[in-house]
């Protein structure tokens, strides 16, 4: 596994990959991840998905890797903004116990961009019956009825907010829609740009080396970004910056960019947000 395939988490003393779920130990999540994975029918969805996408639309990989990279990011992400004391209201309003936190982080990480099935276009829209109909076969094997409603409107609602106008309500929603933009490095764009794609999301993704997540000294969580290009400022700007915006996690998450390319005239060598 390469470099930018990895999200570190120092707080953690651990390394999360895309590939590694064994790396969370609650025993609820690591279950339901278990169900996930071995389910013939979402892993078809996650397959099939990345047809409209890439295929179709020309746009960078929204498949199985991208959902992997994503849950584990959103997981990190949480496990930072815990350590940090940060309030995750989503379960707590709704009676559930602290574990389901990262169960409906898990799961709506997994299935944010289901709608992709039916077009790429107002994806998230889709995606919220083709979701409701998936975590009414995943949920009862957990919860009883009532938890399972809870559950599944905290999830939904964190599917619905990561790439539309409405404003994501609690912490778990907040988690998803910045994750979301968290997979940015070239390795995300490498199927639309081998295939000649050259958007400028697609350029832009190319030019991303490395993102690192830390603990932070003045915030819960430091993301570190390494560019080596000026055309990786499109993604820290106007895609990650647009996410954070109104996530709710304003305050808890820093970003530092940085351009590493040393061989070339600079544009840009240093960005925060």
């Amino acid at each position: 596994m390469s470099d930018s395939e990895r999200v570190e988490s120092p707080s953690a003393g651990r390394v999360y990959e895309p590939d590694a779920d064994h790396h969370f130990p609650d025993e609820k999540l690591h279950a339901v991840l278990e169900f996930v994975e071995s389910d013939e029918e979402i892993q078809t969805y996650l397959e099939a998905q990345n047809v409209n996408a890439v295929d179709r639309k020309r746009y960078n990989d929204h498949g199985t890797k991208h959902i992997e990279i994503v849950r584990h990011r959103a997981l990190c992400l949480y496990d930072l903004l815990k350590a940090g004391d940060v309030d995750f209201n989503g379960a707590r309003q709704q009676g559930l116990e602290e574990a389901d936190e990262a169960v409906i982080i898990a799961l709506a990480a997994t299935l944010h961009d289901v709608g992709h099935i039916v077009h790429r276009d107002q994806h998230a829209y889709y995606s919220i019956p083709l979701a409701a109909d998936i975590l009414d076969r995943i949920l009862p094997e957990f919860y009883d009825v009532a938890d399972r409603v809870r559950v599944k409107g905290e999830v939904l609602h964190a599917i619905l907010c990561h790439h539309t106008a409405e404003k994501p309500l609690t912490t778990e929603a907040g988690v998803i829609r910045v994750s979301d933009a968290l997979d940015m490095e070239r390795g995300r764009s490498r199927i639309p740009y081998e295939q000649g794609g050259r958007g400028i999301n697609t350029l832009s993704s190319q030019a991303i080396s490395r993102v690192s997540l830390h603990e932070g000294e003045s915030s819960p969580v430091m993301v570190e970004i390494a560019m080596t290009n000026a055309a990786g400022v499109y993604q820290v700007d106007n895609l990650l910056k647009a996410k954070l915006k109104g996530s709710g996690l304003e305050d808890d998450i820093r970003i530092v960019a940085v351009n590493t390319n040393e061989n070339r005239e600079q544009l840009v060598e240093r960005i925060e947000l």
